[in-house]
């Protein structure tokens, strides 16, 4: 039976182990990054923080809705998302290019990590190519990792926008920007 003493040293490792990593824990200012959704509609970081899932949840179904949409008028061998039993691994198809669209990836929890890694391989074997299309670029690099291990060709940030102007030849980046507090959320 261990003594007292080598109780509490085997516990003050871990909390010390624990607390450096904690002190070395890089913080970001995401809290603080604006992207050009959240300009379009004058969200600032603040307001955003206060009701973080809502606004994660809108302006990610906002950046569907503008991607599908252009994708839409803009090519010819565009097809609405289809259907796998009940998942919808992707929202658009342009050509083989399974495009799913996300504001931010945030979440490491297993089950979507998992839904990440199933879908590539699923949509690689239905003939597809997986594309994940992310607005923001301060996405937790788990996600991304497993995106990638799954078989997902991975944009966020500026390289979506890169994309988005090559597949539609249209600067959705350029445009967005150009309405920039047009449809300010008022409080």
């Amino acid at each position: 039976m261990s003594n007292e003493s080598d109780v509490q040293k085997a516990l003050i490792e871990i909390i010390s182990r624990y607390h450096a990593s904690f002190v070395s824990k890089v913080y970001s200012d995401e809290n603080n990054d604006h992207d050009v959704i959240m300009d379009l509609f004058g969200v600032t970081p603040i307001l955003k923080r206060e009701n973080r899932q809502y606004w994660g949840r809108e302006l990610g179904m906002c950046w569907q809705m503008i991607v599908s949409s252009l994708c839409k008028v803009t090519c010819e061998n565009y097809h609405p998302a289809k259907r796998f039993g009940a998942d919808e691994p992707y929202d658009l198809l342009v050509g083989d290019a399974a495009i799913d669209t996300k504001y931010r990836i945030g979440s490491g929890d297993s089950g979507t990590l998992k839904k990440f890694e199933q879908y590539g391989p699923l949509l690689k074997g239905e003939g597809y190519n997986p594309v994940l299309l992310i607005v923001r670029s301060d996405n937790l690099s788990a996600a991304i990792t497993a995106c990638k291990s799954g078989g997902w060709d991975v944009y966020h940030g500026k390289a979506t926008f890169d994309y988005i102007a090559e597949l539609t030849k249209f600067d959705l980046y350029g445009f967005l920007d150009s309405l920039r507090g047009r449809f300010v959320v008022e409080r």
